[in-house]
């Protein structure tokens, strides 16, 4: 800087960067004081960006402004066509609950405006390109030095509806489990975990006045965790405002570990009220444009490889087929085409993957694939060889799948706690093999509510002369739930506890664990030796843990079988 003190004027070559002190640096220097202003911001609504001593302040050119605070990388401001929508309770957007002090780097090239935010081994950026009413962010979270699980969006109350799943007013609704779950007057529960869809079922999530819409746009999800039918709270809308989550990992009922690197681009996208741009999709974006950022972590699509597969036997056409890849250090998925079973995965980051075939979502074949940068990967007919369903049943109460679907409240309960009014009686009669249906047979079983659920069917003369087996297919438990079980005065041993999450599952609308299958060898010797006598089958949930309710011990159901 000149002894004078006169600062020089920037060029759209500099780059400006907030230390964690506070202080400010160009890229190539000296320290500078005062605001800083991009020549090319000389109007409000013309593309550019200011500092105005505490955030950088980024004009899309559009509709839009957008703040970067410079002390700590938080998202400070956000208005779309005149009217502040960020911010609840005097708190920011940010990754997690707020980094902290960071370095903050802000810079244009071309037609596109780069905020970089650094603390410790973790990269955040924001992007916004010009004439866009859309914030492009990534993070790159390079190790566990940091604790790093969401970005939420923070915004203001009142300024779109509420009243969906994920919805509440402290002022009117009870606490009935955790901080999280409440249950409004009319015996309705809420939660913001009952927001989530499975991860292959969604594109966006956000809300519209009819007027304004305001959307998160989620990324390819390769560096999160759970595969496809992971499900985790999307968004809340409380009366005091209201959040938007990008997950970048979360714990909740978590089966895999965490994936390091960088994740997105997810994208902040508003509207005249409508669903964001198809072209905004995570499976369609172009962004070739990112290339030359400099993003820590990037690989373009020159740097990446794709599988397409010309089919799959052995399929049953009552059923969706999903083919995932999944290893250490990134997860994909493809949809199966109905017809034929062709599929294509996206463009994956170039490794060994575990391929996964699932019916619905349910394991039945798995297999290896190698995929390397710049070209597909071409495999032959992928044949099922582990469907459960093929096996011959004497009687089956259920369809094996990965899910609940088919037995009674199975359809509710992502969406409401199990104590909500909506949800039929968790105790059930005698469950009849041949004339009960699956649907009056509960998806969920614990020790505390529903014990003690009894199965009666007849065998005939030639079964009854040896021993059977049962098999009872679980897709997840709580508290290390697992089932006993009791053929008239037959009493099976206790088995050891599959290896589920240990959070909560059953009551935040999550049912998808492991997928556990218990055998049990029941010995001729058990059976009443009549035909025309009804066998009984009593299950009972069993544990070593406590809890009482809906968070005693307990399992959710994907199929009871009996077979030879």
């Amino acid at each position: 800087m000149a002894a004078s003190g006169r600062r020089r004027r920037l060029t759209r070559r500099d780059v400006l960067i907030r230390t964690a002190a506070g202080g400010v640096v160009l890229g190539g220097g000296a320290a500078l004081a005062g605001p800083l202003l991009d020549t090319a911001d000389a109007a409000p609504s013309a593309f550019g960006y200011r500092d105005d001593g505490r955030a950088y302040v980024i004009t899309t050119g559009a509709d839009l402004v957008f703040k970067v605070d410079h002390r700590n990388g938080d998202l400070t401001s956000l208005v779309y066509k005149g009217t502040e929508y960020q911010g609840y309770g005097n708190r920011n957007s940010h990754v997690e609950t707020g980094l902290g002090a960071s370095s903050v780097s802000i810079r244009r090239t071309g037609d596109t405006i780069l905020v970089t935010v650094v603390h410790g081994t973790m990269h955040h950026y924001y992007a916004a390109r010009r004439g866009e009413n859309n914030v492009y962010l990534w993070t790159n979270k390079a190790d566990d030095s940091i604790t790093a699980t969401r970005y939420i969006v923070r915004v203001r109350p009142g300024l779109f509806p509420n009243n969906d799943p994920d919805s509440w007013d402290a002022r009117t609704d009870s606490l009935i489990e955790a901080q999280d779950i409440r249950r409004k007057p009319n015996g309705t529960t809420r939660s913001k975990h009952y927001s989530n869809q499975r991860v292959i079922d969604y594109a966006y999530v956000g809300w519209s006045d009819g007027t304004t819409g305001m959307w998160m746009v989620r990324s390819n999800h390769e560096k999160a965790s759970g595969g496809p039918f992971y499900r985790s709270l999307m968004r809340h809308h409380y009366e005091d405002g209201a959040g938007l989550y990008e997950i970048l990992y979360y714990g909740e009922n978590q089966t895999e570990p965490m994936r390091f690197g960088l994740q997105g681009p997810y994208i902040l996208a508003f509207t005249d009220g409508a669903a964001p741009s198809p072209a905004l999709r995570h499976d369609r974006i172009e962004t070739s444009w990112a290339d030359g950022l400099g993003l820590a972590g990037w690989v373009g699509r020159a740097g990446r490889g794709r599988v397409a597969g010309v089919g799959i036997s052995g399929r049953s056409g009552d059923h969706a087929y999903t083919v995932g890849f999944a290893n250490a250090a990134a997860q994909y998925w493809a949809e199966a085409d109905p017809a034929t079973g062709r599929f294509q995965s996206p463009y994956m980051l170039p490794g060994t993957y575990t391929l996964t075939v699932y019916k619905e979502e349910l394991a039945v074949h798995t297999t290896t694939v190698t995929v390397t940068a710049g070209r597909t990967t071409a495999l032959h007919t992928l044949k099922i060889t582990a469907d459960p369903s093929r096996t011959p049943a004497i009687w089956r109460i259920g369809d094996w799948t990965g899910t609940p679907g088919g037995f009674k409240n199975a359809s509710l309960m992502t969406t409401m706690h199990p104590s909500d009014a909506r949800a039929r009686p968790w105790t059930a009669g005698v469950h009849t093999v041949g004339t009960s249906s699956a649907a009056d047979f509960p998806c969920y079983q614990w020790a505390d509510v529903n014990n003690g659920l009894k199965i009666r069917f007849r065998l005939t003369p030639q079964q009854l002369a040896s021993g059977h087996t049962l098999n009872i297919g679980i897709t997840t438990a709580f508290a290390n739930g697992r089932p006993r079980i009791r053929v008239n005065d037959w009493v099976s041993a206790v088995p050891a506890p599959a290896k589920e999450p240990t959070t909560r599952s059953l009551t935040v609308g999550s049912y998808r664990g492991t997928n556990h299958t218990y055998s049990y060898a029941i010995p001729a010797g058990a059976w009443i030796k009549s035909a025309d006598a009804y066998q009984e089958l009593t299950i009972d949930i069993v544990s070593g843990s406590g809890g009482t309710g809906y968070l005693s011990p307990g399992v959710s159901y994907d199929a009871i079988e009996l077979v030879p």
